[in-house]
């Protein structure tokens, strides 16, 4: 879809606030109880009963940028300043200076009670955001600890993974949260102005000096503007904008954009959708029979579409609202059998993986459970005792693997979306065999428990949809800190980067590339395919210089070729091995048993482990962006694209050698800058959009047909 048209604020001072409507988000400061409402924290640290109540004023102006914000699909997002219950991230600074003051007002502080409870506390009713602003189920809410909104908040990595480039502004105190935010946002690059008239202060002389310095010396921090210039912009621009998504096929599964709107517009229901999910799924199973490992009752599908309609009627609806998916079937549902391919290791789960159950929490419709390469072990989609499911667009080549049906599914329009896994190109290769998109987040930011191993240290779950907006919309909902995952990664950890309000486009960014050595690995095809996908990457805005490629490289062969293999055997447990080896998928037992039966010496485990982190801090180097490291290092998925019958031929060799440019990605602990890859690939996407072997509208009778041919 091509970029929605720029917006403006002509009468913003220092001069035109000009800002694109699709990386633009709405972020409200601070307006709750506790700050506007009477006996809240904010009546006593202004201590003018007359003055504080004029602070709510603003809530009129406040409440119809919202309104219209999220009418022309701005992102939106809140703060809410307050402190954990114990007190344990309030600084005595800042408890203790207002109170401590020898002729000041502050008779109570952070954490005495009050009349709307314990001020500034989380969980309290004072701390929450006035009914009239109340945040819709999809928006995002920070709760920070400080007057600024970084410290300690998701917020940087928040913005970062939605592409926002701009920011306006509204909420409380002029003077103090919402300056202090905004000059923490000009510091990382974003664009940042503030609605004079949708914020306030408890001293109008100091907000209308906070509002002069954030734009004097020609916008020496931003803009200021007024709501009225955005209400009048945003009406012209609803004029203007075309659907924001294509009609749908009769015979095709809306995209999950298309569903909303249906939802929304009262045009469809989740019931009608799900029935519609498993006609597809019926017919493609003549197709297909080697999709789906365990499907939902027809029955128990529709019923939980009537009771998900029932729940939000007359309510906002949550993000994923009556979206159909399903998951690899390595990936724990309560009450559903988990087999991961293989019988001898299944078992019922007790519980639902922390990821699956917030798609559910959002609203989405569970489908059933997909097939997978046996134990996640392979690239083929040759290794289940389910079947063989093949590629989407050809009955005799291969779909890939682990991950084979997840992509499929999709591929197919089974499904909105899938969840795969992807350790060492699991969730990329499927997805590059059937046309769709395959996201690998950051291993470490989506949970892994209730997701059988592959590799513990290396596991990540995937995202598999049709397009980038569809994953990323996913990816929102997963992308959620699990302080019970021993492998999560703390947030504060994670990396971020400056913002080129610009966009990857106009603003430009690096690109390196696998040497001619390494790509002489792909098919004659292949090759010219990815040479003529460098230029396209180049018209994108991309500049292409060298890097040294060896740590991907050394860092390949450490997964197989190494001890790290071993880790497979203890994430699924020796013993089982042992005891059940005859048992398993031919390719699987192989790779398994030459594992097993290998004369492994303790201190070569600490050796390679010594590599790893050699090879990652390399790897950071390249990607040191700061220091003149490259933003993306742009690679074939895949190198070629063998057919079953190779495939079976050569098991293990082939298999290898479709790992060449996937196997280094969670080793090296790639990729760190998910939103900044998400939002190149967006514009490579915008470029080659009607390129795709199948259009999203094709239906199953000419998929079915192809195969026939």
């Amino acid at each position: 879809m091509a970029p929605l048209a720029n917006m403006s604020l002509p009468n913003a001072r220092p001069y035109a606030f000009t800002f694109p409507r699709d990386t633009t988000a709405l972020i409200i400061i601070d307006i709750q109880r506790d700050f506007v409402d009477p006996d809240g924290f904010g009546s006593i640290q202004c201590g003018n009963p007359e003055i504080f109540s004029s602070v709510r004023n603003i809530v009129p102006a406040v409440q119809k940028v919202l309104e219209v914000s999220r009418d022309i699909g701005l992102q939106v997002i809140h703060t809410r300043e307050g402190h954990r219950p114990d007190l344990s991230d309030l600084p005595a600074a800042k408890r203790l200076r207002q109170i401590s003051a020898p002729n000041g007002h502050h008779t109570m502080g952070i954490g005495d009670q009050g009349p709307m409870g314990r001020l500034l506390i989380r969980g309290e009713y004072g701390h929450d955001i006035i009914d009239e602003l109340r945040p819709l189920p999809d928006e995002v809410v920070i709760d920070k600890p400080g007057k600024g909104s970084y410290w300690e908040t998701g917020l940087h990595r928040v913005l970062l993974a939605r592409g926002i480039t701009h920011l306006l502004f509204a909420g409380v105190t002029t003077e103090c949260c919402v300056t202090t935010t905004l000059r923490e946002c000009n510091d990382r690059g974003f664009e940042c102005c503030i609605l004079s008239d949708c914020t306030g202060g408890f001293d109008q002389q100091m907000v209308t000096t906070s509002l002069d310095i954030v734009c004097c010396n020609d916008g020496l921090f931003g803009y200021i503007g007024h709501s009225s210039d955005f209400l009048a912009q945003a009406s012209k621009s609803r004029n203007l904008t075309p659907p924001s998504t294509p009609p749908a096929s009769e015979n095709s599964l809306p995209s999950v954009a298309d569903l909303q709107q249906r939802y929304k517009s009262g045009t469809a229901d989740p019931e009608t959708i799900i029935c519609e999910v498993f006609d597809r799924i019926e017919k493609y199973m003549k197709i297909d029979p080697a999709v789906w490992i365990s499907i939902q009752p027809r029955e128990d599908s529709i019923a939980a579409a009537k009771a998900l309609y029932l729940k939000y009627s007359g309510k906002p609806l949550p993000p994923l609202y009556g979206v159909p998916f399903a998951v690899k079937d390595n990936i724990d549902v309560e009450g559903m059998k988990t087999t991961a391919a293989c019988e001898a290791f299944a078992y019922t789960a007790e519980s639902t993986a922390p990821a699956v159950q917030l798609l559910l929490d959002a609203g989405a419709l569970y489908i059933g459970k997909l097939n997978m390469d046996q134990l996640a072990t392979g690239l083929s989609g040759c290794r289940s005792p389910y079947g063989i499911p093949h590629s989407v667009h050809s009955k005799d080549h291969i779909s890939g693997g682990s991950s084979s049906a997840s992509a499929v599914a999709v591929a197919a329009g089974l499904v909105s979306f899938a969840l795969g896994t992807d350790t060492a190109g699991s969730g990329r290769v499927p997805a590059a065999f059937n046309g769709i998109v395959g996201f690998k987040p950051t291993k470490g930011t989506i949970s892994s428990r209730g997701v059988v191993p592959a590799c513990r240290s290396l596991d990540t779950i995937s995202v598999m949809a049709p397009t980038l907006a569809e994953a990323r919309k996913v990816w929102y909902v997963i992308d959620h800190h699990d302080s019970l995952d021993p492998f999560a990664k703390p947030p504060s950890c994670l990396s971020t980067w400056k913002t080129d309000f610009r966009g990857p486009k106009d603003g430009g960014f690096t690109f390196a590339i696998p040497p001619q050595s390494v790509l002489e690995t792909c098919s004659k095809q292949y090759q010219d395919l990815f040479a003529t996908s460098v230029q396209k990457l180049r018209s994108c805005g991309g500049s292409l210089v060298e890097t040294d490629y060896t740590p991907f490289t050394k860092a390949s062969d450490l997964l197989y070729n190494a001890s790290l293999v071993h880790e497979r055997i203890a994430s699924i447990g020796h013993d089982f091995f042992v005891d059940n080896l005859d048992s398993l998928q031919p390719a699987t037992k192989s790779l398994f048993s030459t594992a097993l039966s290998t004369s492994l010496k303790p201190w070569q485990v600490f050796s390679d482990q010594a590599l790893q982190v050699q090879y990652t801090h390399a790897a950071q180097h390249a990607f040191g962006t700061h220091s003149g490291g490259i933003d993306i290092l742009f690679v074939p998925s895949v190198p070629f694209h063998p057919t079953i019958k190779e495939m079976k031929d050569e098991p293990l060799v082939l298999n290898a050698k479709l790992g060449t440019f996937t196997h280094a990605g969670n080793v090296l602990d790639l990729c760190g800058y998910d939103g900044r890859v998400l939002d190149i690939a967006g514009v490579f996407e915008g470029l080659v959009m009607g390129e795709r072997k199948i259009p999203s509208d094709m239906t199953l009778d000419q998929i079915e047909t192809e195969h026939r041919t």
